[in-house]
């Protein structure tokens, strides 16, 4: 299986290579181009007119490599349903910035909107059909809280949470593309643990799935690593983040994506920081949110910001498989 899973992501990232080659000209040639916010750091309005919605090549390759290489069950059916809802979801927003030329994209409302269909729709198959429990497991002491009707609430806040945290990433070249392909690989490889020892359908679905979403990261980051020539757009980040939460879900790890993917939630805390700081108190706390442009305004380049981003990723990487592995 290990072998397999291999091949999986080699041949994954080639498919995402050549369709980058062929899909970059696309975008420019349909004008998908990034908008750049006026109050954001100077440096990137150099950046405006870099082709966008670079997600959808990188969604069309996963497809692809789920379709010849994952498990056909239902477990592997929800997190492609999950994670290319989002990324219809993000076609649209970025539809409307790179076309209509309206920056801010869908409004909130309607992102959330369609955000809770696909959360629900996801949560009634594995909770009907796939009959997993409605349990939390709390890594360390290894104890698992029932739940009931308030997991249903818990998975709705996973999936916002995971798809905004990834969303709010996405600002730097190559930062989303470098942590989400980190934090894609420790599930795979918590996947691959728990269908070791319980022969779980789902846990190998996610063996398979992180390894994909995995080189789809690692084949995208070629053309969007400093300086970028794509970007991927909410179209590509909301969709990793529904790939990430159905992958946490699926395993029943929910809490270790707080740990895995510490660079996405410490991106969204910054912004709720941010925004409760300045509206409660009329100061803010860090010189920009997200984060990563605090550090930037404080003198750091774009990509050393990048890089110690991308380094304490895959600690916290590291990190959530230790922890699954001491208890697991």
């Amino acid at each position: 299986m290990i072998y397999h899973i291999l091949l999986a992501f080699v041949v994954t990232f080639i498919i995402t290579l050549v369709l980058g080659k062929v899909g970059i000209p696309m975008l420019k040639s349909l004008h998908a181009q990034q908008s750049i916010r006026e109050e954001g750091p100077e440096s990137h309005q150099a950046k405006a007119g870099t082709p966008t919605m670079g997600g959808a090549f990188m969604m069309l390759a996963l497809t692809t490599g789920v379709a010849i290489f994952a498990p056909w069950n239902v477990a592997t059916g929800m997190l492609l349903f999950l994670t290319l809802g989002h990324c219809l979801l993000g076609f649209f927003d970025d539809f409307v910035k790179a076309v209509k030329k309206r920056n801010l994209g869908l409004t909130a409302k309607q992102k959330l909107l369609g955000q809770f269909i696909l959360a629900a729709i996801f949560c009634y198959f594995i909770t009907e059909i796939m009959v997993l429990p409605t349990t939390l497991w709390i890594p360390v002491i290894d104890a698992h809280v029932q739940l009931g009707f308030a997991y249903y609430i818990l998975a709705f806040l996973i999936i916002v949470g995971a798809t905004n945290a990834v969303n709010l990433t996405d600002g730097l070249d190559g930062l989303a593309s470098g942590t989400s392909a980190v934090a894609a690989i420790a599930f795979s490889v918590i996947g691959l643990m728990i269908y070791s020892t319980e022969n779980s359908v789902a846990a190998e679905s996610v063996a398979y799935f992180g390894a994909i979403v995995t080189a789809v990261c690692l084949g995208f980051l070629v053309f969007n690593i400093n300086p970028a020539k794509v970007f991927m757009g909410d179209t590509g980040s909301l969709a990793l983040g529904g790939a990430f939460a159905g992958m946490a879900i699926l395993t029943k790890t929910e809490l270790l994506l707080v740990v895995i993917g510490g660079i996405f939630v410490m991106e969204a805390l910054s912004v709720i920081i941010q925004v409760i700081s300045f509206k409660t108190r009329g100061v803010r706390v860090f010189k920009m949110s997200p984060i990563h442009h605090h550090f930037e305004l404080s003198g750091w380049s774009e990509q050393t910001v990048v890089n110690r981003f991308w380094f304490g990723g895959a600690v916290l990487a590291v990190l959530g498989v230790v922890l699954a592995t001491v208890t697991l």
